[in-house]
């Protein structure tokens, strides 16, 4: 059964005055179109091929099949999810300014809820292995094995799909009469609530709450993880050792920083203070600054990952001739 098919039923059955969006975006400055879809497209493109490259180098070299890539694959392929169910849309919206269906926007805000839920427990997990490999080196390979490493990912994956589900049904389950201009480049819940002519008190306290859930439990543990990274690294004798532990988290550190950084200001903010320009500067940042930044912060310090790439580019090499 297609997980879909729900909201494409209350999609239809919605009473609604019109069947299609049109996603604002940057109307206000049309201007600037041009270049905004030249910068954009640019970004996607270092975005797909970065990240795709961590995919790569992480399936074809046998150095980088170890859980911390393994994991960092998986949180590749959630960027590569999440820029694609995004910026192509962007992109189409600036170039011809036509509408998406209803069905089409519940599916990308069914997506996009998805992909943050998966991404804020792969950081968590990310951050677990850390642990795992700082605070019980010892033990690493018996408690981070295969099956575990797997059945940690296809958790991350699975996890947000109910949750994600049951708030896109509930959403395109209200009314829509107001003008179907959504103040934004991509569907999201915020804009989206502007345009409901019905009591969704309920339904912002219930979102609020999932959210809070869904992003504060997994930095609590985040938290909790690099503490007792921080303990152990302090009572290393070695500075070698200590330096080397560091520097195999300052990636992923930096990594939630911009995650969480961003996500609060755009999922935590008060609707008293709700900006819509305000929050589609941000809200960049959220969906193509990030995804494109990832794949260059774990693999610009990191020798493994260069040495993969120059192994992956011999070879290659090696077989044209």
């Amino acid at each position: 059964m297609d997980p879909m098919d729900p909201i494409v039923n209350f999609a239809r059955s919605n009473h609604s005055s019109f069947e299609e969006f049109v996603l604002l975006g940057f109307s206000h400055v049309p201007k600037l179109n041009s270049g905004l879809f030249v910068l954009f497209l640019g970004m996607f493109l270092t975005t797909m091929v970065g990240n795709g490259l961590i995919v790569l180098l992480t399936v074809a070299d046998t150095a980088l099949q170890t859980p911390m890539y393994f994991f960092l694959r998986n949180l590749a392929l959630v960027e590569i999810c999440f820029s694609l169910d995004i910026v192509p849309r962007m992109l189409e919206s600036l170039v011809s300014g036509r509408g998406i269906s209803m069905v089409g926007c519940a599916f990308q805000l069914f997506l996009i809820l998805s992909c943050v839920t998966s991404e804020c427990f792969l950081l968590t997990v990310m951050a677990y292995d850390r642990y795992v490999a700082i605070c019980h080196p010892l033990h690493y390979g018996v408690l981070m094995n295969q099956r575990l490493c797997l059945l940690l990912a296809v958790t991350c994956w699975v996890i947000g799909i109910p949750v994600s589900l049951l708030f896109t049904i509930w959403l395109f389950h209200f009314p829509f009469c107001g003008p179907r201009g959504v103040r934004h480049f991509l569907c999201d819940v915020a804009p989206l609530l502007r345009l409901v002519c019905a009591d969704t008190s309920i339904f912002e306290t219930y979102i609020l709450v999932a959210t809070v859930l869904v992003m504060m439990v997994p930095f609590s543990l985040i938290t909790v993880s690099y503490g007792h990274v921080l303990a152990a690294v302090v009572r290393m004798p070695s500075a070698t050792g200590r330096h080397k532990a560091l520097s195999t988290c300052a990636a992923h550190l930096i990594v939630v920083a911009l995650f969480y950084g961003t996500a609060c200001i755009i999922h935590l903010q008060p609707k008293s203070t709700y900006s819509p320009e305000s929050k589609q500067v941000v809200s960049l940042s959220y969906t193509l600054v990030t995804p494109m930044l990832n794949p260059i912060i774990y693999s610009l310090r990191n020798k493994e990952v260069k040495a993969a790439l120059q192994r992956v580019l011999g070879r290659k090499k090696g077989v044209l001739r």
